[in-house]
């Protein structure tokens, strides 16, 4: 989503980490094309005037500091306002070099969670936003940290509401309550809000009867902000007692998702937000105005479309990225959540020996590295990737796959023993694999490269 702001910043940035001596006019100057670059960006006009105005005052002090270049000064205070812009504490400022070397951060560290009792969670948001969705992404995540959370079907209005999250919730392995009642939505006129309410506290129960630590209500949404979609989610909000209730808006929808999260930040009070659709093309406007205006921290970013794709919002590390610095722990936590660690070490130790790697361990390699996510987003995390050179990776994960299909079309012992494959075997690989024989010569070219340059570490 910050593709375009990302590279337009560091460019900004380079120009004044590269001299030696700043003046006030050097700073103005960047801060007026980094205001533009804002603005461009869809960010909060009022956000973006707050943003320069705080580091311009702060960087006319960096400037004159004589111990410390000034360029890496300006660039600190950017990156420290936009961790601010995005919802971080001094604290979290504060603590940022630890952080970039500490243990991965658990998911729900956003979230509170009731002492005594389940704690229930209402997701509220327009239609099309992807409540319902996200409500088996979050319940995935709440899965893994051993919190046994439930679903609720509390949309009622919606075609098969039900039966989507039912077969969600299916997908991820976690329950999902509602009342018989609801199942006849096609059948029958819609209930009334008091019908409503007590069908959800019904499931609810249902929900605290299975032992369910944690119980996601998925709502109903409207195409629009209206009085009637607000009194149902008062009164749910009434009834349930949730102690989380997190709007799920669409970042690609720009200031409109801003002006979306204020409307039921006044209308029925939000403890966080969950931004989806970060994975898209757009300007990430939403991202950085979201919390400027309503004082409502992002707490989850959904990145992709499969169930997997939901992290944990960290404004620090979401500014590293955003300037070109990358995220390491992220890489690390999406490491450890989709490598297999024997695998690894196996892999490790066989590429450390006298024999070292063949074909097929190359293969077994490719496909934990394809189960960490789509290539530009793995290499995003890395510091000194750039906005620029993630451009140049496109089509990466489709050349993988060819790679893939070379492999698998050869045999186990061509695996095993890459050396046996003449010309006549290579043709009748690159025939299987659908793909130019130069690209196999490429490939295995590459391969042995791979192969000494292991050895020799």
């Amino acid at each position: 989503m910050f593709t375009a702001l990302s590279e337009q910043l560091a460019a900004v940035l380079k120009r004044l980490t590269g001299r030696g001596v700043l003046s006030e006019q050097d700073v103005t100057a960047a801060l007026r094309e980094i205001r533009r670059h804002l603005l461009e960006a869809d960010v909060s006009f009022a956000v973006t005037q707050g943003f320069v105005e705080r580091v311009r005052q702060q960087a006319v002090g960096a400037i004159a500091t004589p111990t410390v270049s000034p360029g890496q000064q300006v660039v600190k205070l950017v990156h420290d306002e936009i961790a601010r812009m995005l919802g971080a504490s001094e604290e979290a400022l504060a603590s940022k070099v630890r952080a970039q070397h500490a243990a991965p951060i658990p998911a729900s560290v956003g979230l509170q969670f009731a002492p005594v009792g389940p704690t229930v969670i209402l997701l509220v948001g327009l239609q099309g936003s992807g409540k319902t969705t996200t409500g088996a992404k979050l319940a995935r995540r709440l899965k893994l940290e051993q919190k046994a959370p439930g679903l609720v079907a509390a949309d009622v209005a919606r075609p098969a509401a039900r039966e989507q999250l039912e077969q969600l919730g299916a997908q991820v392995g976690v329950p999902v309550f509602a009342s018989d009642d609801v199942g006849a939505q096609h059948a029958a006129p819609l209930p009334d809000r008091g019908a409503l309410v007590g069908l959800v506290r019904a499931a609810v129960r249902g929900a605290e009867r299975a032992r369910c630590r944690t119980v996601i209500v998925d709502t109903a949404g409207r195409l629009q902000i209206d009085a009637e979609l607000m009194d149902e989610l008062k009164a749910l909000r009434a009834a349930t007692s949730p102690r989380e209730v997190l709007l799920v808006a669409d970042g690609m929808t720009g200031q409109d998702a801003v002006r979306i999260a204020r409307g039921f930040q006044e209308g029925v009070g939000l403890t966080g937000v969950i931004l989806t659709k970060l994975d898209g093309d757009a300007r990430g406007g939403a991202a950085l105005s979201i919390y400027g205006v309503t004082g409502v921290p992002i707490k989850y970013v959904g990145v992709g479309e499969k169930l997997d794709a939901l992290e944990p919002f960290d404004p620090v590390r979401m500014a590293g990225r955003i300037l070109g610095q990358g995220d390491v722990v992220a890489l690390v936590e999406k490491a450890a959540a989709t490598v297999d660690a024997a695998t690894a070490q196996r892999l490790e130790r066989k590429a450390r020996s006298r024999q070292g790697m063949d074909l097929a361990d190359f293969l077994v390699a490719l496909k934990q590295m394809q189960a960490m996510g789509p290539l530009k987003q793995v290499l995003g995390l890395l510091p000194g990737v750039n906005a620029r050179a993630l451009q140049a990776v496109r089509g990466g994960d489709a050349r993988l796959k060819h790679v893939e299909a070379i492999v698998l079309s050869m045999t186990p012992g061509e695996r095993a023993d890459p050396s046996m494959l003449n010309g006549s075997r290579r043709l009748r690989i690159a025939m299987g694999a659908g793909r130019p024989v130069q690209e196999v010569n490429r490939l295995l070219e590459q391969f042995q490269h791979m192969r000494k340059l292991l050895k020799r570490t």
